[in-house]
């Protein structure tokens, strides 16, 4: 096989890698706030649901839980869910993982801000919405961020996890290539190409963090 031939290869399954990846904060980085919430609730039931859901999602192998979404259905049920249901389920298990992961994130980044702030905005008449995106989410964001970081960038890592579940993302590429080829050229380019992808996602939140050092503790 022409290297060429094996980059147009490659590149279909980086294609799959970024959906994967861009379909994953967009689901989960909003989800993560829910879980948050659900997790410092007052009310019992749905603060003892939360944990039981994160100490779930953070306790089992992604790889598990994207091989429960997919054959679960069949095999629990006798569901026959059609041959797009693997790509529904890799995004819905990615995006129920990573939540956990961020709720805890932002649970954390929350709890670090002290009661006095809102004490103080409740003085200067700030409804609770307001303190919390006026004052308290501007904090929160930078606190988290370097956690935030290191889980976007095993994100791009995690995403050859799909393989498991047949989507062609470029991990999975590299395999049958190698295998036919009998190389391991396509897994040193796969391995070139990811650390590439992790570089830029690196830049870009090093340039978020460093826009956010106007806000200072």
């Amino acid at each position: 096989m022409e290297f060429a031939t094996m980059m147009e290869l490659l590149g279909s399954g980086l294609v799959f890698t970024v959906q994967i990846f861009v379909i994953t904060l967009v689901g989960s980085l909003p989800l993560g706030v829910l879980v948050a919430f659900g997790r410092m609730s007052r009310f019992k039931p749905i603060a003892l649901i939360t944990r039981f859901y994160i100490s779930v999602m953070r306790g089992t192998p992604l790889m598990l839980q994207l091989m429960a979404l997919a054959f679960g259905p069949y095999y629990l049920f006798g569901l026959q869910m059609g041959n797009d249901w693997k790509y529904w389920a890799c995004s819905i298990g990615f995006i129920i993982n990573y939540a956990a992961y961020f709720g805890e994130i932002y649970r954390g980044g929350i709890q670090s801000i002290p009661q006095g702030q809102y004490e103080a905005a409740a003085v200067l008449g700030y409804s609770r919405a307001q303190t919390f995106m006026k004052i308290i989410l501007p904090q929160v964001i930078k606190r988290i961020l370097p956690a935030m970081s290191n889980e976007i960038i095993t994100l791009v890592k995690d995403t050859s996890l799909a393989f498991v579940l047949g989507v062609m993302e470029m991990f999975s590429q590299s395999k049958a290539i190698a295998s036919s080829q009998a190389s391991l050229l396509p897994y040193v380019l796969a391995g070139a190409i990811y650390w590439v992808f992790n570089f830029i996602v690196e830049i870009i939140l090093t340039r978020i963090e460093k826009k956010l050092n106007y806000y200072h503790d």
